[in-house]
């Protein structure tokens, strides 16, 4: 997850609410050098790359650090169940019965708990590829570039995941939404934007592949009508959105 700022941070802008969270560890620019950008990613020097090169386990040490601590933990069960009653309400606006719910990259599965008590009806699926969460929690074990259930999904939420993917394996995921959402996407995932004016590079994990927004936008529409605050809705579903309430 991504850590946003607080208002008045060296003079950087930050978001409010529900978007207050994080993503981990420590910053790119604490290991200096300059990022050059091509094709909506960023590159690093050499230095930073081998760095980057040295990935982390999403073992019980991460989740340690990053989940279970409340000193170094990067969100709090407060914001999570914000953003559980923001994607249930959204839900209930559009009028979409929810049956079947998709958390792919669910890590501690914060989302759980909320919104099955919001949308009761619903089925619960956990999706992750972290051996020690799947063994801890129960998780479905897959990863949702190649992700096949029998059955696809009313609601698919893929919340701060798909920066851990390289360019291939993000396209392919991103592809393989249309086949696991009929109805409600929620989708956010850390940018290059975000790094340089959103989060708090200071808690945000550093060891991610930085993309346009542009570059999951245009992906993504091909199936899917961008709805706005993180909400994309399956193109063909027989529900309504007034012209200004997205995007065509």
């Amino acid at each position: 997850m991504i850590s946003v700022q607080p208002f008045g941070s060296s003079g950087k802008l930050a978001l409010m609410g529900i978007d207050c969270m994080a993503r981990s560890a420590g910053p790119i620019g604490a290991f200096g050098g300059t990022m050059v950008r091509s094709a909506g990613q960023v590159f690093l020097p050499a230095r930073e790359k081998r760095h980057l090169q040295v990935r982390r386990a999403f073992d019980t040490d991460y989740y340690r650090r990053y989940y279970y601590d409340p000193r170094t933990a990067v969100t709090t069960r407060r914001e999570m169940q914000a953003r559980a009653r923001l994607i249930a309400a959204f839900t209930e606006h559009l009028g979409l019965p929810v049956r079947r719910i998709l958390d792919a990259g669910c890590g501690t599965g914060m989302l759980r708990a909320p919104l099955r008590r919001l949308l009761p009806k619903a089925e619960y699926v956990g999706l992750e590829t972290s051996e020690y969460l799947c063994r801890r929690y129960g998780w479905q074990s897959g990863r949702l570039e190649d992700y096949r259930p029998a059955e696809s999904f009313d609601l698919v939420v893929c919340y701060d995941v798909l920066q851990y993917l390289e360019a291939q394996g993000a396209a392919r995921a991103l592809a393989n939404f249309a086949r696991l959402c009929r109805g409600v996407l929620y989708f956010s995932a850390l940018t290059r934007r975000d790094w340089q004016w959103n989060c708090d590079q200071a808690r945000t994990d550093p060891d991610v592949h930085l993309r346009a927004g542009r570059w999951y936008r245009l992906r993504l529409q091909r199936n899917f009508r961008e709805v706005g605050t993180g909400f994309w809705l399956r193109r063909g579903v027989p529900l309504t959105l007034w012209e200004l309430e997205s995007r065509f």
